[in-house]
């Protein structure tokens, strides 16, 4: 009883000291030694080298600074601003095309770059002076930006995706394969309401002028847009597709993309070497701001476990009435109110593991859970006070753009992201299909 007690506790402290602003790998580092050592002393330093040196010699986790690097050197070859010029005139004849150009343009870099901030802050500046000046109300272009630069937190390769299969013992290649049609699905979402949005209230998001859309050859442009979309398109089907099909394992397959990031970036003739020291640098801060959070919640989790956490939880648990369907709805609504206050990576590995092994006892298919998880974490990006997505478009808009804009534009785009969670629910295929379809 007494370690339930301090287990109780030690959640507690955790977010006590959240709450006074302390960086969150520390704040788990500091509550799981302190609790730990309270519930069973020294024991706990005698388990935490083996522990931690299983952690940070997992072979996986090469994965990540490659498709950091992939990433960062792809927005720094300016891919989001070609895209966006090509797109944005071929879409732009619609009532609200040009934000559906943004969606979409959202799809590839979310399968190429998967960096919120940089997609965010990029789409950002290339997009939201122009969409205003051409009369969009700033709600609907703030929200259409911010949602559509939070795709890559569920389009593969995402750095989602591979922290959620470590602590799901997972398949990176699964879930990368489990996470296509779901992140289709949302972008799907996206576009249909921005269609009727624009039907509904046509003034809110007028089209691309006629004068504008012919300053520019139609055969001049689609030559543009196959330069533009072949690179990266090849780039995504050599990366997803020998994951997804088997043929490299994650970590050869982001050794690939890494290299082909750098081609894209020299044909483009943006190679620098100032290009490459900036990137080289946002790895290696992205890179072991992830691994520090991953070892300081070793000691957290190990003392957890020690103090019968999972015990607690499992009681808690048999409380709910409903069954396992209510049981996966209160992670959803725990996992949601916590994307309020805390990041991705800080939920990933404080509410997946307290009930992970809540429904691997119930029989609950770990892939579709994964992606139920995922669809869920986006919200995290957009919902305030700390949506992410809106301080990195807030630092780039223009100074008519209020935070009211931000919130109120983000809110309908929020509901679309329940949408999708509810269709994953209701219809796991949408997440199954594909790895049951080859095999995974």
């Amino acid at each position: 009883m007494l370690g339930e007690f301090l287990a109780v506790g030690m959640l507690l402290g955790f977010f006590a000291l959240l709450l006074l602003g302390v960086p969150v790998g520390i704040t788990l580092a500091t509550s799981g030694l302190v609790f730990g050592f309270l519930g069973f002393g020294d024991g706990l330093f005698n388990l935490l080298p083996a522990r931690i040196y299983g952690v940070v010699a997992n072979y996986q986790w090469l994965a990540i600074p490659m498709f950091v690097f992939m990433g960062v050197m792809l927005e720094k070859s300016r891919l989001a601003e070609d895209l966006l010029d090509v797109v944005g005139h071929l879409a732009g004849g619609l009532r609200g095309g040009m934000a559906i150009g943004i969606v979409l343009v959202g799809v590839v870099l979310g399968a190429t770059t998967g960096i919120v901030g940089a997609t965010v802050i990029t789409l950002g500046l290339l997009t939201l002076p122009a969409l205003l000046k051409r009369g969009y109300e700033p709600g609907i272009a703030c929200g259409a930006i911010c949602a559509s630069g939070t795709l890559g937190q569920i389009i593969p390769p995402s750095l989602v995706l591979i922290l959620l299969s470590d602590i799901m013992q997972l398949s990176v290649g699964t879930l990368f394969a489990a996470a296509v049609m779901p992140g289709l699905l949302i972008a799907a979402l996206y576009v249909l309401y921005i269609v009727v949005y624009g039907m509904l209230r046509p003034n809110a998001m007028p089209p691309v002028p006629l004068a504008e859309r012919q300053a520019l050859p139609r055969r001049e442009l689609l030559a543009r847009f196959a330069r533009v979309v072949l690179p990266p398109a090849l780039l995504i089907a050599s990366v997803l597709g020998s994951i997804i099909g088997g043929v490299a394992a994650p970590t050869e397959a982001a050794a690939v993309g890494a290299l082909g990031a750098i081609v894209v970036c020299a044909l483009g003739g943006r190679l620098k070497l100032e290009v490459l020291r900036q990137t080289v640098q946002s790895t290696t801060k992205i890179t072991a701001m992830v691994m520090f959070i991953l070892i300081c919640a070793q000691p957290f989790g190990l003392a957890f476990r020690g103090l019968h956490g999972e015990d607690l939880i499992a009681d808690l648990f048999r409380l709910l009435p409903g069954g396992v369907n209510a049981d996966i709805w209160f992670l959803m609504a725990l996992v949601f109110v916590l994307g309020f206050f805390l990041e991705w990576i800080e939920i990933s590995y404080i509410a997946v593991p307290l009930f992970l092994p809540i429904f691997r006892d119930a029989g609950v298919d770990p892939v579709w859970l994964a992606m139920l998880i995922s669809v869920n974490l986006q919200t995290s990006f957009l919902t305030p006070p700390f949506g992410w997505a809106l301080f990195f478009l807030k630092g780039v808009a223009p100074p008519g753009v209020t935070t009211r804009h931000l919130y109120t534009g983000v809110l309908p785009f929020i509901a679309l992201q329940a949408t999708a969670l509810v269709l994953v629910f209701c219809f796991p295929k949408i997440a199954t299909w594909l790895p049951q379809a080859i095999g995974w």
